[in-house]
This record gives C-alpha cells, sequence and structure tokens, in this order.
C-alpha cells in the first residue's frame, strides 16, 4: 500500500476532532457536546474545587478535578514569584489537561485589592478607600492592572469584587466595602469591566464575557445580604423584608450583570434565618430566573459544611441541599473524595436531579469556553515584568491621593493648617503606622489576615515623608512616644507632627469588634503629642473609629486615610499641598458606638460626627 493509500485509510479510521474543541463553533454548541460525553463522575468533579495543597495528577488528571484556589495565605512558596506562581498553576494545567476530555482547570485567588497574595504585586487601596474616591472610570482603571498582574502568575479568575453594603462598622469586613448606599457600590461596579473587559453593544445581560487573555474572570460575592447582618456579625443573619433587600443589598449585581461577570459567590450569611447557600428562592428563582444570571456560582470557602453543626457534620446533607439550591461549584477546598462521593450517591438515589448536575456543568463549561481557557490554557509570561511595575505603582498612588478624606483643617475656619511647609527645620512622625506597610495594606495582603512590618514591597508613611520634605529638615521617629519624647519640644521645638495611629490587620470574622477605639492607645498616642505640638492626626483603618470631642479639639488637621495599601506616597502628595484631597466618606463617621447601626437612610435620627459624603477641600470652609 502507498502512502497516498496509507494516508486515506488512517483519516478514514481516525475519529474527528471533537465538537467542543472547535473554537470556530458557538460557545452553547460546543458546551452541549462536551457534556454530552461526560460521565456522572466527570461531571461531579467539574463541580469541585480544591485547594492547590491538595491538588495532585490524581486529582486532576484521574478525576478531572475543574478548579483549584489559594486560599489567602497559600502561595507556592512564601514570597514566591509571580514565574514561580505561573509554573505551579501550569504545571496543574497540564495534569488537567492530561485528562480523558482534556478539560483546563480554572485557578482562583483572592485578588481583592491588587494581586494581594502575590509579594512585589501592586497593592491598592481597600474598597471602602475606593468608595471614597466616587471615581468609576480609576475603579475601572485598577480593575484592569489588577487583571495584568493577576494574568502574569498564571491565574485565571479573582474572587472580585465584594458588593457587600456595609450598614454597620462593627462587622469585620466593613473595609471590603464601598459604602454604606447601595448607589455607591454600583458606582464602583465599572472595576468588573476592568477585569473581564468591556463587552461588545448588544452583549445580553446576564451571560458571562472575557474579553481575551489579558484579563479574568471576576467574581460579584456575596450574595446576598452579608452587608446587612444584625449587629454586623459576620456569618450572621441578616432581617428585612425580601422589598428590602432587593432595594439596598441586591441592587448592584444587575450593574455587573449588564458588564458579562461570569461568576457570583453565595454568602456565608442567612436571610431571615435561612442561610444562603442552601436558598433555593434567593439562588434559583431570583438570581439564575429572575435575574437572568448564566454564569456560575461558586460556594464559599467550606461554605456548604455552615449548613450543619458542627460544621460538615453531616456532610451528604449539606451538599445535597446547596446543591439542590442551585449552588454550582463548591470550594470544597480539602476534602474533595468525600463530596464526589456523595454527590455521585445523591444522584444516583434521585435526591438530586441529574438536570440539576446538567445545569451548573453547562454554567462552569460556559464559563470556561466564554473565557477562551480551551485555546489558551497556559500563562503568559511576556506579562512578568508588569508585576510592581512602576506604571501600575503610579496608578495606585494616585487611587491613595483621591481616597484620603480630609476630616478638620484647623481650628480656626479661615486658619487652614494644611498644606504642611515641606521646609520646616525639624518635624516629629509618631505613631504605630507610620512606617509598617502591612499595617497600611490591611488584611488580605500577603496572608488572608495581613501582617505587621515589610509584608511587600512598597512605601510606608514614613518613608514617604521623607521624600517629600527638604533636604535640610530633621525628620524624628517616634513609633511609640512618651513624655520623654516632647522634652525635645522645649530644647529644640517641633515644627509640627505627624501621627499615624489605627487598626491591626485583620479578615473577616477576626475583625469584627464591639469597641471601635483607635487601638494601641491611638487616643493617647494623639493626645500626648498634640497637648504640645501642632498635630495632624492620620487615622489608618478600614472604617470609622471613635473620636472623642476633646481629642478633636485638640488636633490641627485629622485625614481618614482608610487602607491605603503599598503606595505611602499618596498620602504625602495631599499633606504637602502638591494635590488636593478629594475623598468624601463612604460611610457614616458615628459618634458613639451607641449610634450603630448607622447609615444616612436611617431618617429624624441620623446624627454622625461626619455624615456621609462629607470631605473637605485644603481650603475649604469648615462645615
Amino acid at each position: 500500500m502507498g502512502d497516498i493509500d496509507t494516508h486515506i485509510c488512517r483519516l478514514a479510521y481516525e475519529p474527528e476532532a471533537p465538537l467542543y474543541k472547535d473554537p470556530t463553533q458557538p460557545v452553547e454548541a460546543r458546551v452541549k457536546d462536551l457534556l454530552s460525553r461526560m460521565t456522572l463522575q466527570e461531571k461531579a468533579a467539574q463541580m469541585a474545587q480544591i485547594e492547590r495543597r491538595v491538588a495532585t495528577p490524581a486529582a486532576l488528571t484521574n478525576l478531572a478535578i475543574g478548579s483549584v484556589l489559594s486560599a489567602g495565605g497559600s502561595p507556592p512558596r512564601d514570597g514566591a514569584t509571580a514565574e514561580e506562581w505561573a509554573d505551579m498553576v501550569d504545571e496543574m494545567q497540564r495534569w488537567a489537561l492530561a485528562s480523558r476530555l482534556g478539560i483546563p482547570i480554572i485557578y482562583g485567588s483572592d485578588a481583592v485589592h491588587g494581586h494581594n497574595n502575590l509579594f512585589g504585586a501592586t497593592i491598592f487601596p481597600h474598597n471602602v478607600g475606593l468608595g471614597a474616591t466616587r471615581d468609576r472610570e480609576l475603579a475601572r482603571r485598577i480593575g484592569e492592572v489588577t487583571a495584568l498582574e493577576v494574568r502574569a502568575s498564571g491565574i485565571q479568575w479573582t474572587f472580585a469584587p465584594c458588593l457587600a453594603v456595609c450598614r454597620d462598622p462593627r462587622w469585620g469586613r466593613c473595609f471590603e466595602c464601598y459604602g454604606e448606599e447601595p448607589e455607591i457600590v454600583q458606582m464602583m461596579t465599572s472595576i468588573v469591566s476592568g477585569l473581564q473587559g468591556s463587552p461588545p453593544e448588544g452583549h445580553h445581560s446576564g451571560h458571562p464575557f472575557l474579553a481575551g487573555p489579558r484579563n479574568v474572570i471576576a467574581c460579584a460575592k456575596h450574595f446576598v445580604g452579608d452587608g446587612g447582618t444584625h449587629k454586623g456579625i459576620n456569618e450572621g443573619n441578616t432581617i428585612c423584608s425580601y422589598e428590602e433587600l432587593e432595594r439596598i443589598h441586591m441592587s448592584p449585581y444587575p450593574d455587573c450583570f449588564n458588564q458579562g461577570v461570569c461568576t457570583v459567590m453565595a454568602s456565608y450569611t442567612s436571610w431571615n434565618g435561612e442561610p444562603l447557600h442552601s436558598s433555593h428562592f434567593l439562588i434559583t428563582d431570583v438570581l439564575k430566573d429572575k435575574l437572568g444570571f448564566k454564569g456560575l456560582v461558586v460556594s464559599d470557602w467550606e461554605g456548604i459544611d455552615r449548613l450543619c453543626k458542627p460544621h460538615g457534620s453531616n456532610y451528604r446533607y449539606c451538599v445535597a441541599a446547596s446543591i439542590n439550591a442551585g449552588v454550582d461549584m463548591i470550594m470544597v477546598p480539602f476534602r474533595y473524595e468525600k463530596f464526589l462521593e456523595d454527590l455521585i450517591s445523591l444522584v444516583e438515589s434521585g435526591e438530586v436531579p441529574i438536570s440539576r448536575i446538567d445545569d451548573a456543568v453547562e454554567r462552569i463549561l460556559r464559563v470556561k469556553f466564554v473565557s477562551g481557557i480551551f485555546e489558551q490554557p497556559f500563562s503568559d509570561r511576556s506579562l512578568l515584568d508588569v508585576v510592581g511595575c512602576k506604571e501600575h505603582r503610579l496608578l495606585a498612588r494616585v487611587a491613595v491621593r483621591k481616597s484620603l478624606v480630609l476630616l478638620k483643617n484647623g481650628k480656626e475656619a479661615r486658619q487652614p493648617f494644611l498644606p504642611l511647609k515641606k521646609n520646616a527645620k525639624k518635624i516629629l512622625v509618631a505613631g504605630t503606622h507610620a512606617d509598617n506597610i502591612g499595617y497600611q495594606c490591611g488584611g488580605w495582603t500577603i496572608t488572608w489576615y495581613g501582617g505587621s512590618g515589610r509584608i511587600t514591597a512598597g512605601t510606608s508613611i514614613l518613608e514617604a515623608i521623607r521624600e517629600a520634605v527638604g533636604e535640610e529638615t530633621e525628620v524624628v521617629h517616634e513609633p511609640n512616644p512618651t513624655a520623654s519624647t516632647l522634652l525635645q519640644q522645649q530644647k529644640e521645638p517641633f515644627s509640627y507632627a505627624i501621627v499615624v495611629v489605627g487598626e491591626v490587620p485583620y479578615a473577616e470574622m477576626l475583625g469584627d469588634r464591639t469597641d471601635l477605639s483607635i487601638p494601641f492607645n491611638g487616643h493617647d498616642t494623639l493626645s500626648l503629642i498634640a497637648g504640645t505640638i501642632p498635630t495632624v492626626a492620620l487615622i489608618v483603618s478600614g472604617r470609622p473609629l471613635v473620636l472623642e470631642a476633646q481629642l478633636l479639639n485638640q488636633i490641627e488637621a485629622l485625614v481618614a486615610v482608610w487602607l491605603p495599601g503599598t503606595e505611602g506616597g499618596g498620602v504625602t502628595d495631599c499633606l504637602f499641598g502638591d494635590c488636593d484631597f478629594h475623598g468624601v466618606l463612604p460611610v457614616s463617621w458615628f459618634r458613639s458606638v451607641d449610634q450603630l447601626p448607622m447609615h444616612s437612610s436611617i431618617g429624624d435620627g441620623y446624627n454622625p460626627l461626619f455624615p456621609i459624603g462629607f470631605g473637605l477641600r485644603m481650603f475649604d470652609k469648615q462645615l
């Protein structure tokens, strides 16, 4: 037989490439074709998301697990580079592509204020600070930069943005919220178009979209009502009517659906006693049917385990309740064998309909096909140099400038204290937060709950002050000033003091507080210094803190710095008058915790220290 005959015979006997591998075919046709080829076990595996520490060839090749994630503080190694991240993700992707059907994984990470798990990445202000900017275009640009740095590390999916409307600052996730009113949150949803790219005109609302390989899959979270829990308790109960839930807590979601957000994460919280992870009404009837969401719904970390007490003790029930409610992918994250065993058994017994499984897998595959990951499954190494680059850090610095809220400027309306003089002879920089990048970044930075000190590359506020002042200016730094510090004032007076105080980093329930006084004796530090030296107070926090009237009278100026991230230069740009203050409060600044919960829509009882929307310009008169 000749060569031509051999080739013809080979063509006759070799099957054609399956339709789902043809990128010219419509997404829905590819989804239908691939779904038809999958076994029940393969479908169930696509519905599992596992933590990277348990991701193995057995899990990804033999079982065809659908997704992997890094928990906060779970890098390939401490201080791992973007290239090391990409190496890890690409290796896992090769394992997945070696499975029977070659379905790629999507890898997820909490890149919630920049690519915050990656050492050396650009860290932006947390959402509460971005809410103070009221700058829709800035949010979009931050999304673009975050997407590039996330993609540089091989990751395709970020669990952001958080759309919670924070109604009580006692909640430990207040800093993850853009504000206390839904209109502010709606405005900042433009970050979705930055992360994913902007869909074309005529795009159907609710359908997932991704512009290309330099964008990342976004995740609107946490559906729904997480910012409205009773007394601000994390994972608590939001008590309200459906009309209130829809008007306040649900209203930012349609804006994301219009932008083609690919995924939605269910909330740990309950609504009138019903856990969101088992609410068929909210997940299926409202989110999927009424709002028309066609992407995938993912659980939160061990979110289904919380459906019973002790957590996960009746795991079979947890799996059935969440899947039947409409959750499509379960962030397991560790005991995936048990999850698969229970889910397959539930389908075989009829307790979970196969139609529900098919709906879930269709949604997962739809996102994967839309993302282009079948065609471009591996990382783009040409992006490695963008991580923490000068251009990205400059954008973060601009974001810091615009997020700062000037709350007081001078004891007399006609005598503003700011801007500070750069050529002062001697200045005092005091407080626990002046030279601490970890503190100014807050939670969800390198680790889940954040850290202290030089946890990543950046510029502290103290470093920025040293860069801003004149060469002849002596800068004295005292993290924890005492009475002896003030003796210097008698010998050689300080021109002024910059005192930087605030909160220790935290995340989720670790940040729930009923006492919202300034930690580390911040009030006493401010009072000590301001009693002798003209003082500007910088509050580094994820929420308003108690400011007593006596202290407000002592200090000359007051700035809410929020959690600015790595670029401390944005703070000094405003302090020294290179830029004016821009930000306005995204939340009400209460007088006393006894007033909480407080928000601007409560009516006649609204009596804050500073109302939502308050913010001075450099030379504005006091209100």
